[in-house]
């Protein structure tokens, strides 16, 4: 992967890091950024926004089940009414502000965007639809409760 891929890759690690930490109190352990080949999500439910401006793209996050429900009940505690909507909710949200943070940071670097509302998918080997047909930067993260990964494509 190039040099440059690796540099926009850290903003997505960052804000990934102080999301989940602050918002769910999971620490995450990011592993190493890579092409992806194929569409299919690593996991069970993904979140998809839209971004334009400096370039058009797209970013992702996918979480496994048991990932996205120890999320879910991180952010919720017993509060939690329908499984499936809250973690729809709550991964949605997730995302929502990794985008937000990835998008401040990459402003920082002279590269504006602004973020469409989240959309998500659930099911197992589900397909993520990134706009661009540039390479899809994935990069996988480990916590105590499985694995998810963050995807960005950027035109």
């Amino acid at each position: 992967m190039s040099s440059s891929g690796i540099e926009i890759a850290k903003p997505f690690v960052t804000a990934t890091t102080n999301v989940l930490s602050t918002m769910a109190g999971i620490q995450p352990i990011p592993g190493q950024p890579y092409v992806k080949k194929n569409n299919v999500a690593k996991g069970d439910v993904s979140a998809v926004v839209g971004i334009t401006g400096h370039k058009n793209g797209s970013i992702s996050v996918t979480f496994t089940k048991q990932c996205a429900i120890a999320v879910v009940k991180a952010m919720l505690g017993d509060d939690i009414q329908d499984i499936i909507q809250d973690t729809k909710d709550a991964v949605g949200e997730v995302t929502n502000m990794i985008s937000g943070q990835a998008r401040a940071a990459l402003s920082e670097m002279g590269m504006t965007f602004q973020g469409a509302t989240p959309s998500v998918i659930m099911g197992d080997g589900h397909t993520i639809s990134h706009v661009t047909k540039s390479p899809v930067i994935a990069i996988p993260f480990k916590t105590n409760h499985g694995e998810f990964t963050v995807e960005f494509c950027l035109e």
